[in-house]
This record gives structure tokens, sequence and C-alpha cells, in this order.
């Protein structure tokens, strides 16, 4: 389909998320949506804006976003995900970029993510630039398992209006999130035969720290973005212990 613009989603028990996210993008000429293995209403709640809907035994982001992508038929792919929402402005930019008769293959979209009800400015989430929309003959996506990425063969350009994420609604949420991440980063880490070193355990969390509250301005976000940096340097101090522990089971044979 010349011209047209297929969005892919993929989801796991996201029926908080869906019918927002699906409001949003109503839009596209066709919606993609790939569910791994939801057990509330996600589905459900997806069937009332599209009859694609595909089933898909999990193995990770990148894996999952490649096969959405497989699935679409329009000339331009629109990568979203569930706890994310299109604004009027990004629609009527996105529409005019695609309908544009010198567009290049790819686009960045900032992204401006919402963390315990307030929308970060500061701590290098915004604007936190991602490779959402792309000509399908020019794109794909990698196989990691997660912070997949889209490669584009071919010139990219950056859009101005913003992608609205609402990553974490409340702490027990990002909680939740967090050991899932880390779990996947570890074992990414681990099937690249990385290992953790003690300078990893011992350094970069408090760098991470650093880099987020202090260098980039995180502090400007008031409590949130102290939580925020803290949190981060917990996750990457999570990783690189499990990472540890992945290779001390080797070791032991467990």
């Amino acid at each position: 389909m010349l011209g047209k613009i297929s969005c892919i989603i993929i989801t796991r028990n996201e029926a908080k998320n869906i019918r927002r996210c699906l409001q949003s993008i109503s839009w596209a000429d066709e919606i993609i949506l790939v569910d791994s293995e939801s057990t509330d209403d996600t589905k459900r709640i997806a069937s009332e804006f599209t009859d694609k809907i595909y089933d898909l035994r999990w193995e990770g982001f990148g894996p999952a976003k490649e096969f959405a992508k497989g699935k679409a038929k329009g000339e331009w792919i629109f990568s979203l995900d569930a706890d994310e929402v299109v604004t009027e402005r990004l629609r009527d930019e996105i529409w005019q970029v695609v309908r544009s008769d010198d567009s290049l293959d790819g686009y960045f979209i900032p992204r401006r993510s919402n963390f315990l009800g307030r929308w970060m400015k500061h701590g290098g989430w915004y604007p936190d630039r991602v490779l959402r929309l792309f000509k399908k003959s020019r794109g794909s996506f990698n196989h990691r398992l997660v912070h997949e990425e889209a490669k584009i063969s071919g010139k990219t350009g950056r859009l101005k209006n913003d992608i609205l994420h609402y990553t974490d609604p409340d702490f027990d949420h990002y909680l939740k999130k967090l050991n899932q991440y880390t779990s996947l980063d570890a074992f990414q880490l681990y099937r690249q035969r990385k290992k953790a070193k003690l300078s990893d355990i011992l350094f970069r969390p408090p760098l991470t720290f650093v880099k987020m509250y202090i260098l980039k301005a995180g502090f400007l976000d008031g409590l949130p973005g102290l939580i925020l940096s803290l949190s981060s340097a917990f996750h990457v101090f999570s990783k690189y212990v499990k990472l540890w522990h992945l290779w001390r089971q080797r070791i032991s044979g467990k």
C-alpha cells in the first residue's frame, strides 16, 4: 500500500493502557497488534480497533517488533508502545511527512515521559528521540531481547512533535519493570559473553546517578527527578549483579 501507514504495537497484559494508545492512532491505515500471552483484556479491547491481532510466543522485544513489521502491508511503518500516545500535532506532522515527495527513509521522534505523575524534562529523559517512523523497505528491527532499535538503510531526519510516554504511574509499576528489564539486560549481556567486573557493580551505579541528577540536571525535575536518578542507579546495580550471578551459576553447574 503505497503512501499508507501501518502502525505496529506489541503487547502483553496492557489492558490498562491499550485503549488510550489505540484511540490515538485510530487514523492509521492499518493497525497490527502482536500479543504475547496476555491474560487480561488486552486483546478484547484491541479488537474494537483492529482485526489484525496475532499471537506470538515471547522471545524478546526485537523479534516481536520484526514479526509485526512482517505482517504490515503499508509503505510506512510506525512503531508505538502500548503505554504511548500520539498527539494530534504529531499525527498531522506524520501525515505531512509521508505525503511529501522528498520524504526521507526514517524519522526520529522526541518522546516525553511521565514518571510518577510528572512530565520529565531533564536527567537525559527529554528529548528522548526514538526512531519510530520509517519506510518498510528501508528498515528492520534488531533482535535484542530489550531496548530494541530500528535500523535504517538510508537517510533519516527528525520530527518536532512528541510521543507521550506514560511510563510509570506509580513506583510499584516501576519496580516490576525494573526486575523484568534488568533480567533481560543481564541475559542479553550474558549471551554476548560479557562478564560483570567489580568496577561495574561498584562504580557504574553512582556514576549513573551523578550523570542523571547533576550533569544532566535531573534535580530540576524536583523529587521525581531525585527518585528517578536513584532508581536508575539501582537499575544499573541490579543488572550487573544479575549478570555476575548468571556466570556464577554457569561455573557451579546450577
